[in-house]
């Protein structure tokens, strides 16, 4: 791989785990958003990616709320919103037609803000609904940590949102006949889905990342009433915090990512895996993606392991493929493989940025990689950095 552009994005350098790409009439604008106030999102035209510009931010209405998650589907976004306390607002998606890229406008909100919840911590849109990673004001949690979980949102009319189905892990809301979850023993990162996975080639599944409850897939053929078709829990033995699940559904398999969450490598080993998902009942871990030696990383600053993957978008301007697989490791950069083998994935590249410009962490933090249409890498530092637009040199 080699660095083609880099932008701070105007002096604010802590990018999400969001992006979308559109492309309009020869040009291509990436929205990203923040991964902390003050900034909400930033739209940059990246169509000369050596020179890539910021062409709008938004600010958000407070620091005690983030819109760390976006996502596009045509010419509309949605953007998430997760407070710091339960019961601050704004807290939900607010969703946006972004066909001027530099003047987005603002068509609805779904509030998701009450005495329980802290909003939306993640949005993913496919088609005509939004699915969320969220609390909502009349759930309840056994814990304060599984707050949010799955609620599908029909957002066929932008300007007003509304829920059509939701799924919890049993236990987790209080007054629920199951008991609550057993805690993990060392790292409880709680029992809540970070993504929720749809492809429009199969709208009758979602694929979630359920931190510490691992791997699960939902039957969302009736959206009113998912159901589970399956679960692969892994923690313990494993530190937990599933964050991804990327299904390759011509191949039967499942990309899946465990997220580092402590500096210096407290929770290692955080891992990319390969599963086995040709029995929908039953997925089977298949193998893991090599990491760089823990040595260097551990005490290079900051995160080290996987965080997430490009997610093979189902828009036109997202570059999708079930060989090769991009993934964001923090201090560890982009790196990518080739999963052709699902039994001994490869490394096939990688590209480590040197430490930005005043980061606390002393090092890159890639904590988002979104791999376009063109084949060209767009990655994200947490912190200062930035965005990054790399090409492949192979």
């Amino acid at each position: 791989m080699r660095l083609l552009g880099q932008s701070n994005l105007a002096g604010f350098g802590n990018g999400g785990e969001g992006m979308g790409l559109l492309e309009q009439k020869g040009r291509r604008t990436l929205f990203v958003a923040h991964e902390s106030a003050p900034k909400n999102f930033s739209a940059v035209d990246v169509t000369d990616p050596r020179k890539p510009r910021v062409v709008y931010q938004s600010d958000l209405p407070h620091a005690r709320v983030r819109s760390n998650s976006l996502s596009i589907f045509g010419t509309l976004m949605a953007v998430a919103y997760q407070v710091a306390s339960l019961g601050d607002a704004p807290a939900g998606i607010e969703l946006f037609d972004v066909a001027d890229p530099a003047h987005p406008r603002r068509l609805g909100t779904f509030d998701t803000s009450g005495p329980h919840s802290r909003g939306a911590h993640w949005v993913g849109l496919v088609g005509d609904r939004a699915y969320l990673a969220t609390g909502m004001p009349d759930f309840e949690p056994t814990h304060r940590l599984d707050d949010q979980f799955v609620v599908i949102v029909d957002v066929a009319d932008p300007s007003r949102p509304r829920e059509i189905g939701r799924w919890w892990l049993p236990g987790t809301r209080r007054g629920d006949p199951a008991p609550p979850p057993t805690r993990h023993p060392i790292h409880d990162e709680g029992f809540r889905p970070h993504n929720v996975t749809v492809r429009s080639e199969r709208p009758d599944r979602a694929y979630v990342a359920y931190a510490d409850a691992g791997v699960i897939i939902l039957d969302i053929s009736d959206p009113g009433r998912p159901r589970l078709i399956s679960r692969l829990d892994y923690h313990p033995p494993l530190p937990g915090f599933t964050h991804t699940v990327l299904p390759l559904l011509g191949r039967g398999l499942l990309i899946v990512t465990d997220e580092a969450v402590t500096d210096h490598c407290q929770d290692h080993p955080k891992m990319l895996w390969v599963m086995d998902a040709s029995v929908e009942s039953n997925i089977v871990p298949l193998a893991t993606a090599p990491l760089p030696s823990t040595a260097d990383h551990c005490a290079r600053g900051g995160r080290f392991g996987a965080h997430n993957v490009h997610e093979n978008d189902p828009t036109p301007t997202s570059w999708r493929s079930e060989t090769e697989i991009f993934g964001a490791f923090f201090n560890a950069g982009v790196r990518a493989f080739d999963v052709s083998d699902p039994f001994q994935p490869r490394e096939i590249g990688h590209l480590v940025p040197p430490a930005p410009a005043g980061s606390p962490a002393g090092a890159i933090q890639i904590t988002d990689v979104f791999v376009g249409a063109r084949g060209l890498i767009y990655a994200i530092d947490r912190f200062t950095g930035g965005l990054y637009v790399i090409e492949r040199t192979a």
